[in-house]
C-alpha cells in the first residue's frame, strides 16, 4: 500500500509547515480532551465525599468550559490546515493528472475510455484527499489517544485496566483482515462506477443517433445492467462494513460489561474511588473511537491506496510520440516529403501505408483521393506526428520530423480532420482557438474564406453564439466551415485539410478552397478528399489505393489514363451528378 502513497510524498514535503502546524492542534485537543475526565473524577470524588462546596465544583465546571473552548479552536485550526492541505493536493494532483493526459498519444486514448479516465479524475481524486486529510487525522489521533489512554488507565489501576482491555487486541485482528479485502472490493467498485461513466457519457454523446434509431430501451437495459452491477459492488462493500463495525461495537460493549464488574468491586473493595470509576469508564469511552477510527483509517487509507493505484497507471504510462532531448531546429517547412512510406497500426495484421513517396515544394498544393479505407487519413496523422512514422520516412525541410520539437512541428502544420470537433464555446472562440491574439479583422478574413459568416446572421448571438457541446447545434456543413476558419485563422506554414468539406455541397466546396487557395498563395497545401472536383486544381494529386500509392500526376495526366482509379472515380461522379 506504502508503494501507491509515494506520488503523494513530494506534495505533503510541499505543505510540510501546514500539516506540521495541524498535528500540533490535533495532538493539543486531544491532551486537552484527556484533561476532562480527571477533572469529572475530581469532581465525583467530591460529591461522594460529602465535603464538596459549590465553589469548588463551579470552579471545576468553569475549568471544563475553558478547556471545551479550547478545544473547539483547536479543531478550527488542525481542519483548516490539514483539511486545506489536502484539497490543495487533490487540486495540483488533478492538473498534474490532467496535463499528463494531454501529452499521451492516440495509442493511450485508444486503449482507455473517456468515462473511465473522468472517474479516475473525480472520483478517485476525492478519494485520494480523504487519505490525504482524513485519513492521515484519525491514523494520528487514534494512535496519540490509545498510547495516552492505555499510559493513564494502567497508572490509575493496572488489574482493572488489564482486564478492561482484554478484548480490545481482537479488534487489531479484525482491522488486518478486513483491510485487505477492503482494498480488493472498493478498487471494484471504483471500476465499476469507470464502466458506468462510460456508458452515461457516450449515451449523452450520441443521443440523437439513440432517439433517429429508436434504441433508447436498449440503452437504459445497458444503463440499468451497469448501475446493477455498480450496485453490486458497493452492496459487496457494504457487507465488509455490516460486519467489521458491529464486531467492534460488540467488542467495545465487552469490555465496558468488564470495567463494571472489574471496578465495580474495586470500588467496593475500596481500591478505586467512584471517581475514578467514573474516569476509567469515560477513557474507556474515549478509547473506542480510536480502536473504531482504526477500522475508519484502514477503509480510508485502503481506498485511497486503491484510487492512488489507478491514477498511478495514468501518470507512469508513456507516450509512444515524444519530441527528441536535442530537437533540430526547424529553419525551413519545405520541402514536405515521404520516402518509402509504410506504416502499420499496433495489433493491425496489415500495413495501411505501403512505401509511399512524394514531395510537395513551397506554395503547392497536393491533393490526395482514393477509397474508403486506402490510407489517406493514416497519411495525413502521420504528418503531425499524431501517430508516429517510422524513422527516416517523413522530412519538412530536409529534417525527420522525428527529429523536430513536436510542438514546432505541429505548429507548422494547421490541420482539419476528418472528425470536426468544436469546444462548447462560441463561434468566435473557436475560430480563435488556434490564434489566441486573433484580431477582428483576421477573425472576419478567416469566417468569410470558410464560408461562415453568410450563416452568422441566422445566428442568436452572430459569432458569439455558444455552439454547445461538440458543436451540437450547428449542421455538419457548418461544423466543417467553423473548424476551416479555425485553421485559417492558425495561419500555418501547410495546411492539411482531411476530407473536411465532405458535409458541404459540391458548389460551396469549390468556392471555398478557391478563397483558401487565393488566401494561401505562395504557401502549401495538402487536401483529401472522395470528390476529383475538389481536386482538379491540385498541383499534384496522390491516387492510393489498398494503403499503396497507385497514381500520381496532374488532374489532367490522370484523367488520361483511361484505366486508372482516378479516372473511374471521375467517371462515376460524373455519372452520378449527372443523374442528379
Amino acid at each position: 500500500m506504502l508503494k501507491e502513497y509515494r506520488t503523494l510524498f513530494p506534495y505533503m514535503k510541499k505543505y510540510a509547515s501546514k500539516y506540521s502546524a495541524g498535528l500540533v492542534c490535533l495532538v493539543l485537543v486531544d491532551a486537552m480532551q484527556l484533561l476532562l475526565p480527571q477533572l469529572v473524577r475530581r469532581a465525583v470524588d467530591s460529591i461522594a465525599s460529602g465535603t464538596f462546596r459549590i465553589p469548588g465544583i463551579l470552579l471545576i465546571a468553569l475549568q471544563i468550559l475553558v478547556i471545551a473552548a479550547s478545544i473547539s479552536a483547536g479543531r478550527y485550526f488542525w481542519r483548516l490546515f490539514i483539511h486545506g492541505s489536502s484539497r490543495r493536493i487533490e487540486a495540483e494532483l488533478r492538473e498534474r493528472l490532467f496535463a499528463h493526459l494531454l501529452g499521451l498519444s492516440g495509442t493511450f486514448f485508444r486503449k482507455n475510455k473517456t468515462g473511465d479516465l473522468m472517474a479516475r479524475a473525480t472520483n478517485d481524486m476525492g478519494a485520494v484527499r480523504q487519505a490525504a486529510g482524513m485519513g492521515l487525522v484519525a491514523f494520528v489521533d487514534g494512535a496519540f489517544m490509545s498510547t495516552a489512554i492505555l499510559a493513564v488507565m494502567f497508572a490509575r489501576n493496572p488489574r482493572v485496566a488489564l482486564l478492561t482491555v482484554t478484548p480490545l487486541p481482537a479488534i487489531t485482528v479484525l482491522i488486518v483482515l478486513f483491510g485487505m479485502s477492503i482494498k480488493k472490493r472498493f478498487r471494484a467498485v471504483q471500476e465499476a462506477y469507470g464502466k458506468l461513466s462510460e456508458l452515461v457519457q457516450e449515451t449523452l454523446s450520441g443521443i440523437r443517433v439513440i432517439q433517429g434509431f429508436v434504441q433508447e430501451r436498449f440503452f437504459g437495459e445497458q444503463f440499468a445492467r451497469a448501475n446493477e452491477a455498480y450496485k453490486g459492488e458497493n452492496m459487496r462493500l457494504v457487507v465488509i462494513f455490516g460486519l467489521f463495525f458491529p464486531l467492534i461495537n460488540f467488542l467495545a460493549g465487552l469490555s465496558l460489561a468488564i470495567l463494571i464488574f472489574a471496578g465495580g468491586n474495586s470500588v467496593l473493595s475500596g481500591r478505586m474511588s467512584p471517581g475514578e470509576l467514573v474516569e476509567t469508564a469515560s477513557y474507556l469511552e474515549m478509547l473506542i473511537w480510536p480502536m473504531l477510527g482504526a477500522g475508519f483509517t484502514v477503509n480510508i487509507l485502503q481506498r485511497g491506496a486503491a484510487s492512488l493505484k489507478r491514477i498511478n497507471e495514468i501518470l507512469d504510462a508513456e507516450s509512444d510520440i515524444l519530441s527528441p532531448a536535442e530537437p533540430a531546429a526547424l529553419a525551413d517547412a519545405y520541402p514536405l516529403e515521404a520516402r518509402n512510406l509504410s506504416f502499420r497500426y499496433p495489433q493491425a495484421n496489415r500495413d495501411a501505408l505501403r512505401d509511399v513517396s512524394f514531395t510537395l515544394e513551397r506554395g503547392k498544393t497536393l491533393g490526395i483521393i482514393g477509397r474508403t479505407g486506402s490510407g489517406k487519413s493514416t497519411l495525413l496523422k502521420l504528418l503531425p506526428r499524431l501517430e508516429d512514422p517510422p524513422p527516416r520516412t517523413v522530412f519538412l525541410g530536409g529534417t525527420d520530423i522525428r527529429d523536430l520539437d513536436l510542438a514546432a512541428l505541429r505548429r507548422a502544420l494547421g490541420f482539419v480532420p476528418q472528425e470536426t470537433f468544436l469546444f462548447s464555446d462560441s463561434i468566435r472562440a473557436n475560430v480563435a482557438y488556434g490564434n489566441p491574439r486573433l484580431d477582428d479583422g483576421r477573425l472576419r478574413a478567416a469566417e468569410e474564406i470558410s464560408a461562415i459568416d453568410r450563416d452568422l446572421a441566422a445566428f442568436p448571438a452572430g459569432e458569439d453564439t455558444v455552439v454547445g457541446e461538440r458543436g451540437l447545434t450547428l449542421s455538419g456543413g457548418q461544423k466543417q466551415r467553423v473548424s476551416i476558419a479555425r485553421a485559417i485563422a492558425a495561419d500555418s506554414e501547410i495546411l492539411v485539410l482531411d476530407d473536411s468539406l465532405s458535409a458541404v455541397d459540391a458548389e460551396t466546396e469549390e468556392r471555398i478552397l478557391e478563397r483558401v487557395m487565393r488566401e494561401r498563395a505562395g504557401r502549401t497545401t495538402v487536401i483529401v478528399s472522395h470528390r476529383v472536383s475538389a481536386l482538379r486544381n491540385a498541383d499534384k494529386i496522390l491516387v492510393l489505393e489498398d494503403g499503396g500509392l497507385v497514381q500520381s500526376g496532374t488532374h489532367e495526366e490522370l484523367m488520361a489514363q483511361a484505366d486508372g482509379i482516378y479516372a473511374e472515380i471521375a467517371r462515376l461522379q460524373a455519372y452520378e451528378s449527372g443523374r442528379a
